[in-house]
């Protein structure tokens, strides 16, 4: 029967323990032996008598008469030695002085409290949804909220590359005026009528286009139209009419030719883009290793709740067979509550592991979901994809090569270092003198209506001169009537206005289209600043930013080629621990059954059956570590490769795309604030003390 054989296993088990510690205490220490010879041949045993030197005193500490060490043996300062049979004991050890401790709650115990639901929190239990590895990337794409500020800044630097293109806009100026002016007569030919002050009246408009050209200059063409009234007195029009054709251009001719401001500023702002396309693909293979992460972890925790379940089914078989066994006598009752306890064992296992994929779809669900009132929330997600498949192993340069063709990180880089060089061509570009060149063309225009010359002070004043004048040539034709006669000066044409000035304002923009009255002028302007201080300063510190990217080229280069290699070791560590996992678990699974068949037959006992229960509870978790460790290689293998869009056929251009458009740009999200106050925390008192908590 087992329960005598279990009381004669103890008995010789205290006999051994009892007769081991008396031998042990009898037997007197072995002299120590001499070294081996040095060719290796095996020497007899020899008892040679420990030699007896005298004691060598420690400075600072008196010698001890007749006491000897050892030769080589260690002396501690301020401890005599004692021989033993030529040997020397250790020192004992240094007592440590332990700090007090306080009496926390003295008498407290914790309550006895009923088993709690186990079921997970936040979600609908039954049914379970399932959720493909591909499905959850694809909803993280489109709905992950950090994806979606990436998308949204990937957008603002293409907005930003509009804006810095508008500076080449054409710009249309528009300039009506008016004008209203009394002058006080100050002469008789600037005076009103009986001279009195003179009033102007001017009306006019003045239109233009004008913008920037891609090799750094400015034009403008501009049109202008005014109509002057005026009771001028000597005016020979009234009202006339002003225009202008105006068309002019300022072209640098060194600084400011090759780059200057604006094309800096378009420039930066593509390279901008780039980079800002490149960061929200970066965030996006974070987030697919996230989610790939996230969700084979996921895998693993339901798997290890099925293993700490199956523990539990065999644990409490075991306990139900103990509990027959005892009841005819056949096992002590300590096995069944060695049995009860490896039941308990296992049900905290199996909570803690239910609690863990509570955790885990939570984390899931925040990777893939963007609002928080989403039904998938309520889910309870179990993944349905199966494993994935092991990948040949690419050799290191090979991969190293297909990361540095294909990862966003490295296109970032050469983003940054045209924008470093930009920087570089326009701060090298301030250090030239400005010299522009500058046109300008203008056609005027002129046209009124004409007024009687009588009303000029001029012909009225010097009328009786130019009468007397005629009067002396009209005598002096008569008197030689042979000769061509003399024109009188009143029909010279003195006082007459040209026909082709005659009319309104569309007189006028005639004559300055056809060009009668044109203007050329060009200048060219230097200048150049003594020192040029902050255009040398501009570009040190051009030439050092150009360094710092340089820097970071090398610095990425070297994380990447880290990452290729831990990642290429990382598979095939993973796949050696796999192989060793599955081994160990059948190897672990036939010790059990062997451990059972003799429990069954009175040759083992509980103690051991149970223990080889948890072995291969334990072997299958390290098995199932061994996979989840193995899918999670091969993502990061796909990610360090940077093919990880094209693995998975991700389309780029729609990243956090519902999020974005489920949001309205003036319309907050966040609930109203809420003035409630918190509910009061009710706190009992400790047994054992009179104050509560």
């Amino acid at each position: 029967m087992a329960g005598p054989r279990f009381a004669a296993l103890a008995l010789s088990a205290s006999i051994f323990t009892t007769s081991a510690a008396t031998a042990f205490a009898q037997t007197p220490p072995a002299a120590p032996s001499p070294a081996p010879a040095a060719s290796g041949a095996p020497q007899p045993m020899q008892t040679v008598p420990p030699p007896q030197p005298q004691l060598t005193p420690m400075p600072g500490a008196p010698a001890t008469p007749g006491a000897q060490v050892t030769p080589g043996a260690q002396t501690t300062p301020g401890v005599a030695s004692r021989g033993v049979q030529g040997g020397t004991l250790p020192p004992p050890p240094v007592p440590v002085v332990l700090p007090a401790v306080p009496s926390v709650a003295p008498g407290f115990s914790a309550p006895v409290s009923a088993v709690p639901n186990g079921d997970l929190v936040g979600v609908q239990q039954q049914p379970f949804v399932g959720l493909a590895l591909q499905d959850a990337i694809a909803m993280a794409l489109q709905r992950n909220t950090d994806l979606a500020l990436a998308q949204s800044n990937r957008r603002i630097a293409n907005y930003q590359i509009v804006a810095a293109e508008g500076a080449y806009d054409v710009r249309f100026q528009l300039v009506p005026q008016y004008s209203h002016s009394v002058s006080p007569a100050v002469s008789s030919f600037q005076a009103g009528p009986g001279g009195g002050p003179v009033t102007q009246d001017t009306a006019g408009v003045t239109a233009a286009l004008q913008g920037l050209t891609q090799q750094g200059g400015q034009y403008r063409f501009g049109v202008n139209g005014t109509r002057v009234n005026s009771n001028s007195t000597i005016n020979s029009y009234n009202p006339f009419y002003e225009t202008a054709l105006q068309f002019s251009l300022t072209q640098p001719l060194a600084r400011g030719r090759a780059t200057d401001q604006t094309r800096l500023q378009l420039q930066l702002a593509r390279n901008n883009a780039s980079i800002a396309g490149d960061v929200a693909l970066t965030q996006a293979s974070n987030t697919m290793v996230q989610v790939s992460n996230a969700y084979y972890d996921l895998v693993a925790a339901w798997r290890n709740v099925a293993i700490q379940e199956e523990g539990l089914r065999n644990a409490q078989a075991q306990a139900a067979s103990n509990a027959r066994l005892a009841a005819r006598g056949a096992v002590a009752p300590t096995d069944i509550v060695e049995a009860n306890t490896q039941v308990n064992v296992f049900q905290d296992n199996v909570f803690a592991a239910l609690q863990n994929v509570q955790r885990l779809q939570t984390q899931l669900k925040s990777l893939i979901l963007a609002n928080p009132g989403d039904p998938v929330w309520f889910a309870n997600l179990v993944p349905t994809s199966a494993i994935l498949q092991i990948p040949q192993e690419p050799s290191l340069d090979a991969l190293i090569n297909s990361a540095i063709a294909n990862r966003p990180e490295i296109a970032q880089l050469r983003a940054q270092r045209a924008n470093a060089n930009s920087n570089l061509a326009f701060a090298q570009d301030q250090l030239r003198p400005q010299i522009d060149l500058g046109l300008n063309y203008t056609s005027n225009g002129f046209a009124g209506q004409p007024v009687n010359p009588a009303n000029n002070p001029i012909f009225g004043l010097f009328g009786a001169q130019i009468a007397a004048i005629d009067a002396l040539i009209a005598r002096s034709n008569a008197q030689n009537p042979t000769l061509t006669p003399i024109p009188p000066i009143s029909g010279s044409g003195l006082g007459s206005l040209p026909p082709n000035q005659t009319g309104g304002l569309g007189t006028a923009f005639q004559n300055a289209f056809d060009n009668r009255f044109p203007t050329y002028s060009a200048q060219l302007t230097f200048q150049v600043p003594f020192g040029n201080r902050t255009a040398k300063a501009d570009y040190a510190i051009a030439q050092e930013q150009a360094r710092q990217v340089a820097v970071q080229e090398t610095a990425v280069l070297q994380r990447i080629r880290g990452e290729s290699v831990n990642a290429i070791q990382g598979l095939r560590e993973a796949q050696y621990r796999l192989v060793a996992a599955r081994a160990a678990r059948e190897a672990a699974q036939r010790v059990l059954l062997g451990e059972q068949r003799r429990f069954r037959a009175g040759t083992s006992t509980t103690f051991l059956v149970l223990q080889r229960q948890l072995d291969v509870a334990n072997q299958e978790l390290r098995e199932l570590q061994a996979q989840t460790d193995l899918d999670k290689a091969i993502v990061e293998l796909n990610r360090v490769s940077g093919g990880v869009f094209a693995q998975n056929g991700i389309d780029t251009s729609a990243l956090g795309g519902s999020t974005l458009n489920a949001l309205s740009p003036t319309q907050s999200v966040l609930p109203p604030a809420s003035t409630a106050t918190a509910p009061p925390v009710t706190r009992g008192s400790l047994p054992g003390t009179r104050r509560p908590l």
